[in-house]
């Protein structure tokens, strides 16, 4: 009988749990959101203009956040332009300092 009641319990646990997972919308936006991230660093780095430039990516929502510094307005604003291409971007918030 005890055997039965534990057989029970994990039964429903299961099947609350797979219903917990069918109930979410889309994917897991943690791993949308880092490969969003690697996506527009990647784009940053193969534009020759932002090689060099300390430029840091952060995503949150598909919502990028670029910080650190760069050498001209010209090159602020690229960095805006190759980064809202990048697939999964909805939107760019550009915190980059002009030195």
């Amino acid at each position: 009988m005890n055997q039965l009641k534990h057989r029970f319990a994990l039964a429903i646990a299961a099947a609350l749990l797979g219903l917990a997972g069918c109930a979410t919308s889309g994917g897991n936006t943690f791993f949308d959101d880092a490969a969003t991230t690697m996506r527009v660093k990647k784009a940053i780095y193969n534009d020759a203009s932002l090689k060099v430039m300390d430029i840091s990516v952060t995503t949150e929502a598909g919502v990028v956040d670029l910080t650190g510094t760069v050498k001209s307005k010209a090159e602020r604003s690229r960095a805006t332009a190759v980064a809202t291409k990048v697939e999964g971007v909805k939107r760019v918030k550009n915190d980059l300092k002009v030195e």
